[in-house]
């Protein structure tokens, strides 16, 4: 069993939760998150399954779409609602437009400082860890892609918002952020992934409704189709040369290869995803080394 799955995460299930659900109804040990959500948010988990795993990484780094709910009002430890709460300070009187400025100074490539209660290291102890234990560290700002940060709807004190976003990015310190600027603070009261790349939360079952290996089956997509990477058509005289690492070059390959450098996608005369592999070019042509060899 072998392909990605597209899972409905309720709200207080851990993704870990859910992706020992999905080993007990597929009958399968292998089996992989591509990136996880809070207990509190809900939305679209992509699974691997079987030999999918091998692919996880180049998934995990796919952009990600959010629904959510932004309160104005309330500073919490943790930027969200199960946070102790700090402070709870008047709300000003505002208008979508208003918080839609602030917003826009929070797009593009921004340093985003993680929250105390988060699961990135400092000094190789978990920041959520050093926060039970009443303690407050620097944290270094990470580089993160705020493609979209808009302002849906306002009806006081909550805002609806959609971002989207590079992997590895705090929704709720954008909340907080956003919140510090107007100065009544704010907080994300709640979240909802749609979307992770191109694969969309509307296409993904509930993980209550996968019931046995045969409703898990039914829902796999195939590995063939997974990736956004570029794509090289190895030919069938070839494939021995792949199957065992061997560098490939232009002439064993059927058309170009798209790519002067970086990660592709090996795919056999027949359209079935046989390898990645990574591109450099040289004076002579592209070569090709297969990485990750799935058949």
């Amino acid at each position: 069993m072998t392909g990605l799955l597209l899972v409905d995460k309720p709200v207080g299930m851990t993704s870990h939760d859910v992706v020992d659900c999905i080993r007990r109804a597929a009958g399968l040990r292998r089996i992989g998150h591509t990136g996880t959500l809070d207990p509190g948010a809900t939305g679209l988990l992509v699974l691997c399954l079987g030999k999918a795993t091998r692919l996880s990484e180049h998934l995990t780094g796919l952009d990600k779409t959010y629904e959510g709910t932004m309160r104005m009002g309330v500073v919490t430890d943790s930027y969200d609602l199960d946070g102790k709460v700090l402070e709870e300070r008047p709300v000003p009187e505002l208008t979508a437009e208003a918080i839609q400025s602030v917003c826009d100074g929070y797009t593009g490539e921004i340093d985003q400082t993680p929250p105390m209660v988060s699961a990135v290291k400092v000094g190789g102890e978990r920041l959520y860890k050093l926060a039970r234990k009443g303690e407050t560290v620097d944290r270094p700002a990470r580089r993160v892609s705020v493609k979209e940060f808009r302002v849906l709807s306002y009806e006081a004190p909550d805002a609806r918002v959609r971002v989207c976003c590079s992997s590895g990015t705090y929704v709720r310190s954008l909340c907080h952020d956003v919140g510090q600027e107007l100065g009544c603070g704010a907080v994300l009261a709640s979240l909802r992934r749609t979307f992770v790349g191109r694969h969309a939360a509307s296409d993904a079952l509930p993980v209550a409704e996968f019931t046995g290996p045969e409703v898990v089956e039914s829902r796999l997509l195939p590995i063939d189709s997974a990736l956004d990477l570029p794509e090289v058509i190895v030919r069938n005289a070839s494939r021995s040369v792949l199957m065992s690492g061997g560098t490939l070059l232009l002439p064993d390959l059927k058309g170009p290869c798209p790519a002067r450098e970086g990660w592709v996608q090996m795919k056999g005369e027949n359209g079935r995803l046989l390898a990645l592999g990574s591109v450099d070019t040289t004076a002579a042509g592209p070569r090709i080394h297969p990485k990750r060899v799935l058949v």
